[in-house]
């Protein structure tokens, strides 16, 4: 038996593992079980089901002392059925645990926020399809705060970097960059550039607006 099918427990029908999932959700968060349950009927029942318990399960964590009456409104409308849906088919398909945690936190914010636009989140979404945690990781370090104190003379995005993320090779580091370049999350042209000190240490600038917004929804 499979890794997946252990986190299920016994075999069960589809319906009995959706109401299955759809209970915990409930039991936890009652106002966000309803749209869940809508949605789980919906989809097929196999090995990656408990994929997506576990970021149901974890969502649930995270509302389960969160009150508000404009999110209890959201999660009633047809448009957070439907992202619900698209977040979850996603996630059911995600090998990578670090990067489900990043969907969980996509839904948590969806809710707690009662949904920027439709089409935002969407955009927002699309962006994490083609995110890796290693992408997250270097968002993080340039939006760091630079240090105080002697910062030395010179210095390159680069070093600052390499030095905020010391078990990343330098050209894994320079790739990333590149790809979030073309998903216009940063826009970080000259990592190997000597500049002042404080030039390469203060990095935040290199974030772009959509992706200070994808950082915002999804790190707070």
């Amino acid at each position: 038996m499979s890794d997946d099918e252990n986190a299920l427990g016994p075999p069960s029908s589809g319906a009995e593992t959706a109401l299955d999932i759809a209970s915990l959700v409930a039991s936890a968060v009652p106002w966000v079980g309803g749209p869940v349950s809508a949605v789980l009927s919906g989809m097929s029942v196999g090995r990656k089901f408990s994929r997506v318990r576990e970021v149901l399960a974890g969502m649930a964590d995270d509302l389960q002392h969160f009150k508000s009456e404009a999110s209890e409104r959201y999660v009633k409308s047809d448009e957070f059925e439907e992202l619900l849906e698209n977040v979850l088919r996603r996630a059911a398909d995600e090998r990578n645990e670090e990067k489900r945690c990043l969907y969980r936190a996509f839904l948590t914010q969806s809710i707690t926020s009662a949904g920027p636009s439709y089409d935002e989140q969407m955009k927002i979404l699309r962006a994490l399809d083609a995110v890796q945690p290693d992408h997250v990781r270097v968002l993080r370090a340039l939006l760091q705060q630079p240090p105080t104190g002697d910062l030395g003379i010179m210095g390159s995005p680069l070093q600052t970097l390499h030095q905020r993320l010391a078990d990343l090779p330098r050209d894994h580091i320079e790739q990333l960059v590149v790809e979030l370049n073309d998903l216009r999350l940063t826009s970080l042209q000259s990592l190997k550039t000597m500049m002042t000190a404080h030039g390469a240490q203060d990095l935040r600038h290199a974030v772009t607006p959509f992706g200070s917004r994808f950082v915002q929804f999804l790190l707070r």
